[in-house]
């Protein structure tokens, strides 16, 4: 008797992702005949150095934006690949697919294809072992459930509004546990619906389900969540605080676009930044606001002022880089060699396999930085993502507001996983934050 199991079959399709784009989607089967099936995600703000998403680019479908090359990589060269392998064998799984598409970026097969099967392997393999995903990946160490960074207003490319940055979310940092942030964090979310209501603001939401009201600035969406904090009964800096993705990147890609590269455009208001500016602005921010993280301050080439900006706060405040390092180990050790950042966002589909991204992830321990799990703002029902966060003690989670069910998925998942530890799970609270 042996203990492999095979990889016997394997069958991609096009799907549609919460913005209504197609998005790809995996079955994949073992040898014993269990099933598991994996959907990938897609980001509206990307970094210039994730790997390749392969899309159609047939105007006559989805104006573009298909997947159906990546669908047929999936069940032609990929399947020929993997089949009969063991699934059990992650690493070996996702290097055999490495090496057929040979390119760095994963241009060939694209790594949204390479990530549907990657996924559905660790899935399959942990069904066929009667473990749920978290425990197969992350062993019986596995048990801290992160503090989730809530999205409650989305501005940026995230929304049709008038915010510059993309998104202010709430940290339920003084929370007892998992499910009492949870709580505590939708009270805030709908006092704060209730809030906009009474003031004359529209309550629609963004991609990541968080409100997008027209405000006169971005300072005026922090006021916003103070008072419904206060408002729903907690202290600002004490039960919550406050987390922000700039998305300096598209902000410089503005101000290149109008003729002033090198500088910040808040285009949505008009105003320009240096680099220095834009870190004098941060710092003045967050000695203001309880602001605990601050994602993306500065752009993905921005390197010096990225050392300046943590320099000035990286004692202080959880410095995230997002596009800065895109989940790719290479970008992760030019960052730490230089001392910029304290803290990296981990999201699977920008380096597109389960290996690379758990090497990601202990790259950023072993340097004592903070992973945070991030969803994309292109979702699925799919939710893996709680688990992996599980797996890897990450102890800090992003997947959007508690609207929208593929946001609210990721919420129930984690849930259920709090429930089936019992006693030995752990909810870190502020301890998940090392500043």
């Amino acid at each position: 008797m042996t203990f492999a199991k095979t990889i016997t079959r394997i069958h991609g399709r096009e799907i549609l992702d919460s913005r209504g784009n197609p998005t790809v989607e995996v079955d994949l089967t073992l040898s014993d005949n269990t099933t598991a099936r994996a959907s990938v995600p897609s980001g509206a703000s990307t970094g210039a150095f994730e790997a390749v998403e392969l899309r159609d680019n047939d105007t006559s479908r989805y104006q573009g934006q298909g997947v159906r090359k990546a669908v047929a990589n999936i069940n032609g060269p990929i399947a020929q690949i993997v089949v009969g392998m063991n699934a059990y064998d992650q690493y070996a799984i996702d290097h055999a697919m490495l090496a057929g598409d040979n390119t760095p970026n994963k241009e060939v097969f694209g790594a949204n294809a390479i990530l549907g099967v990657s996924l559905a392997a660790a899935k399959a393999a942990a069904a066929s072992l009667s473990l749920p995903l978290y425990r197969y990946v992350g062993g019986i160490n596995a048990r801290t459930l992160p503090v989730p960074m809530m999205n409650i207003l989305n501005g940026g490319k995230h929304a049709d509004s008038s915010l510059n940055i993309q998104e202010f979310m709430i940290i339920p940092v003084g929370a007892a546990s998992f499910s009492d942030c949870l709580e505590r964090s939708t009270v805030v979310f709908h006092t704060l619906k209730k809030i906009l209501k009474i003031d004359g603001f529209t309550t629609s939401v963004g991609d990541e389900g968080g409100f997008a009201p027209n405000f006169k600035s971005d300072e005026q969406a922090l006021d916003y969540i103070v008072r419904a904090i206060e408002a729903a009964g907690f202290i600002p800096g004490e039960d919550f605080c406050i987390a922000i993705d700039a998305a300096a990147t598209e902000m410089y890609d503005e101000s290149a676009k109008a003729g002033r590269p090198g500088d910040y455009l808040f285009w949505k208001a008009g105003i320009y930044m240096a680099p220095d500016e834009m870190v004098n602005y941060w710092t003045d921010l967050t000695s203001r606001y309880p602001i605990l993280s601050l994602e993306d301050g500065m752009s993905e080439e921005d390197w010096s002022g990225w050392k300046n900006l943590t320099d000035r706060l990286g004692s202080k405040v959880q410095l995230v880089g997002d596009d800065l390092f895109v989940t790719n180990t290479s970008r992760i050790q030019t960052g730490i060699n230089m001392g910029v950042t304290n803290s990296v966002l981990i999201k699977l589909n920008q380096i597109g396999t389960l290996s690379e991204t758990l090497e990601a992830i202990e790259m950023t321990k072993k340097n004592h930085w903070t992973a945070i799990v991030s969803h994309r703002s292109g979702e699925t029902e799919d939710v893996t993502l709680s688990d992996i966060s599980v797996a890897i003690n990450a102890g800090q989670i992003k997947t959007g507001a508690p609207s929208r069910t593929d946001r609210v998925a990721k919420y129930n998942q984690l849930l259920r996983i709090e429930e089936q530890l019992g006693a030995a799970a752990i909810y870190p609270g502020r301890s998940a934050f090392l500043v």
